[in-house]
């Protein structure tokens, strides 16, 4: 488990690296050079939540021995991802208002379009993860009741076994005494 956290690790570094070097050009650049990298800027920082979130989930997998140390890893890069953010809004120019909404690019705009998408399927894969979970506690809670139920036969069972060998006992001492007369 902590092998497949190690690798996200990894990941976020070279990617956080990227992106900060990218981040200190945008001032620099002008025209559809700077969109392209404000986009690619935003596309790469969209990776490093989806790597967070990875992370999390393993971090959430390890043994909760060593979990804590994984936590608090997982919490810097947390606060690495928001001061990189804040980074980026800063050298970023704000948009021009058009009708009270923000005058997005075709090119962003289809981003956003994708973005929706993809947290509508993670919405979805959510529920249906959910259900399986609430499907799976109702089955369990069957098997247990089946196990409770076959429990008490195997204990009447027990019990009749204990009466027929104790009256087991009285007839060969009835039938020994028998013998003897």
């Amino acid at each position: 488990m902590s092998s497949d956290f190690e690798a996200y690790e990894q990941d976020f570094g070279t990617l956080t690296a990227e992106v900060t070097n990218k981040i200190g050009r945008i001032p620099k650049l002008s025209g559809e050079e700077k969109t392209q990298l404000v986009l690619n800027v935003d596309k790469q920082l969209e990776e490093v939540r989806e790597l967070l979130e990875q992370m999390d989930l393993e971090a959430r997998e390890i043994p909760i021995q060593s979990r804590a140390m994984y936590n608090s890893r997982l919490k810097s890069y947390k606060q690495e991802v928001e001061k990189l953010e804040k980074d980026f809004v800063s050298t970023t120019p704000p948009r021009t208002l058009v009708n009270g909404h923000a005058d997005v690019p075709n090119e962003e705009r289809a981003h956003l379009l994708d973005n929706t998408e993809k947290l509508e399927r993670s919405s979805r894969r959510l529920e249906a993860g959910y259900q399986i979970a609430v499907e799976t506690e109702q089955v369990g809670q069957e098997i247990l009741s089946n196990l409770n139920s076959d429990r008490e036969k195997i204990q009447r069972a027990r019990e009749r076994l204990r009466e027929t060998d104790a009256n087991l006992g009285k007839s060969s001492r009835i039938l020994t005494g028998m013998l003897r007369r």
